[in-house]
């Protein structure tokens, strides 16, 4: 989509759209407030049944940098995001959710980023912004990678174990494209829930040659309890996960850099991951009694990657961290069940403590 001049923009920014009634009008007036102007917004309407479509076409009404693209039926986030790299014709494409909202600078930080040094990929910090079933604001917490230009592989490929270690890794919309090259690759967003962010962005770093990390938190995430998927049960979350540390220990593997340090990041994640399954195995949803928790917990520790990373996994900053790797690393089973009882009763009774307790480890 060109502009009014009729060269195209330096940016172009999808956003998929799916019962965001509530949220997307702060979302795109986030976008129209940026202090750099020169970009394209796309907004995928995934045959919302809300107002989402109606009220983004207001928007696309009157600023003809915002264009609206239709699914005639709903193919969900992975599909939306695939439809915009189509539509797309900027220098970069990023990736924004519509229930957000950014900083006005944002754009113009990244502009002059790439302009002092030209890069593949932008990686930006992020606000973790939590809000109650009520929907009052909570609580915030800030990440944010430490300043750097990478211009070799070798130095990049370094840093990239750091920036899954933050969780800045995994995320699409803490990041921008270069969109010629997403193009080489012919790269697509996989329609798998909770990690086609994290499979997508090892497939594009997986042979980059640059990237900059701009050491600024301007994207602000909106961490709702009341409907945020990560709320919801999903019966295949730990296989899931599981493969997400699967890959990136293979992306390590194949780069030449799976050290003890690599090792210890990849266990300590893969912890979080085991602790929070051994919760949700008692939720009733996930359909197990105590005979099948200690079954699957049994099962766990007789896998090959249990057995690869936890002995490296360690916990520089969390005492409970560091005491629950010590009780998985025992494989004492009805130890580890009643910590993921407990883990589930405070989540339960207590959703914001918990979140803090997560977010701070």
């Amino acid at each position: 989509m060109k502009t009014e001049t009729g060269h195209n923009p330096f940016f172009s920014i999808v956003m998929p759209v799916y019962q965001v009634e509530r949220y997307i009008s702060k979302a795109v007036k986030s976008i129209q407030g940026q202090t750099f102007s020169d970009w394209e917004l796309i907004v995928v309407n995934d045959c919302t049944v809300d107002r989402s479509a109606a009220i983004a076409e207001k928007f696309a009404g009157i600023d003809h940098r915002i264009k609206i693209v239709y699914h005639e039926v709903n193919k969900g986030l992975s599909a939306a995001r695939n439809t915009g790299i189509k539509e797309a014709s900027g220098k970069y494409i990023w990736f924004m959710d519509s229930d957000d909202y950014v900083d006005a600078d944002l754009l113009e930080k990244v502009y002059q980023s790439v302009q002092k040094n030209p890069a593949q990929l932008i990686v930006f910090g992020l606000w973790e912004e939590y809000f109650d079933k009520t929907g009052r604001f909570s609580y915030r917490h800030g990440i944010h990678p430490k300043e750097g230009y990478f211009s070799d592989k070798v130095s990049l490929r370094k840093e990239i174990i750091h920036l899954e270690q933050t969780t800045l890794y995994g995320y699409a919309w803490n990041k921008l494209y270069d969109l010629d090259y997403l193009r080489t690759l012919n790269l697509k967003y996989e329609s798998i829930k909770l990690i086609e962010d994290i499979l997508f962005n090892v497939k594009f770093c997986m042979d980059i040659e640059s990237m900059n990390l701009i050491p600024q938190a301007m994207y602000h995430y909106q961490k709702r309890l009341d409907d945020s998927l990560t709320n919801k049960f999903v019966p295949d979350y730990y296989e899931l996960h599981k493969k997400r540390i699967e890959i990136i220990y293979e992306q390590h593997r194949y780069w030449g850099l799976c050290s003890d340090g690599v090792k210890e990041i990849l266990g300590s994640l893969y912890a979080r991951y085991i602790l929070s399954t051994l919760q949700r195995n008692c939720d009733k949803r996930a359909d197990m009694p105590h005979a099948k928790r200690y079954k699957w917990c049994r099962e766990l520790f007789g896998q090959e990657l249990f057995n690869t990373l936890m002995p490296y996994a360690k916990s520089s900053g969390s005492i409970s961290l560091r005491a629950a790797i010590a009780l998985l690393r025992t494989k004492k089973t009805m130890w580890c069940l009643a910590m993921g009882r407990f883990i589930y009763i405070v989540r339960q009774k207590l959703p914001m403590f918990y979140t803090k307790i997560k977010s701070g480890r």
